[in-house]
Parts: structure tokens; sequence; C-alpha cells
């Protein structure tokens, strides 16, 4: 049976000395939850940051309104400004940051899009993730899937 990847990552940071931090929006939650069912995780887990709304992106993940504007919330760049803005706020060596659609298109992009960001010191990553699972089945699956983009980030660096 395969390691659940929360426990790959536990091991990862763990072994590495390192911590973690998340931004979370489509997610709502979904990769904390998933983090902390781990026995031990506050050894590396710092916290997180459900940041629904817009304004709490751009308040306390200091996610900039002209990168907003320019390119939607539903995009590379603020994935990243996420992800950049909660390890800055926390102090973490490590981030993930989601920011998607788990029900209904915007025009742009259709349901069961994510954009997901990976954040450390080698610098961030970005990853357009899709699923059509249904608002709970993206949900679950844009936490999955942000958790072993974070888990491959940290084994490469």
């Amino acid at each position: 049976m395969k390691e659940k990847v929360e426990y790959r990552i536990a091991s990862l940071l763990r072994n590495g000395g390192g911590t973690l931090s998340v931004a979370e929006s489509c997610t709502g939650g979904e990769i904390s939850h998933l983090i902390t069912t781990v026995s031990g995780s506050s050894e590396y887990y710092l916290g997180s940051v459900t940041s629904y709304a817009v304004s709490v992106k751009r308040k306390l993940l200091g996610v900039p309104a002209a990168t907003i504007e320019e390119h939607g919330v539903v995009s590379r760049e603020v994935a990243a400004a996420m992800a950049e803005g909660v390890r800055a706020a926390t102090g973490s060596d490590y981030s993930v940051a989601t920011t998607g659609l788990a029900e209904g298109g915007d025009g742009h992009y259709p349901e069961g899009t994510v954009w997901i960001a990976a954040s450390g010191p080698a610098g961030t990553k970005t990853l357009l993730y899709n699923c059509n699972l249904g608002r709970i089945g993206n949900i679950r699956q844009f936490a999955e899937a942000a958790l072993e983009f974070l888990a491959d980030y940290i084994e490469e660096n």
C-alpha cells in the first residue's frame, strides 16, 4: 500500500528539520486538516491562512491588488504570491498554496481547476491542476495534488 502523502511530508520535514505553512483558498482548510492528522505534526507545521476572500489574500498574505487585477484571483501569480506571503508571515521554510474553482467556472477556467504553488529556499514553483469530481471531490483532490506537489518540491530541493 502506498504511503499517504501527509506522512511522506512529515518524514521529509522531520529528517530535514524544516517547517511548513499553508495558504488555502478553494481547499478551505483541507490541506491543513490532512497535515494535522499526522501525530506530532506540531514539530514542523506552523499554521495556515484560509484566505477565501480577496481582502484576506491582500491583507494577511500580502498579495498585491495589481496582481489580482491583472491576472485574476485564480492564477499562477496569485498562487505564488499566497505561498510566498504565508511563508513570510510565519517564517516557515516551506509553504504550499491553492487558488481555484472547486465549483463553477469563471469564464477563463472550468470547474475543477486549481493553481498550486510551493515555496521554499529554492524559490517558488507552480502547477496548474484539473479534475472533475464535483465540489467535495475537487476539494479533496486539490488538497492531495497540492501535498504531492509540495512533497516533490521538498525532495527536489
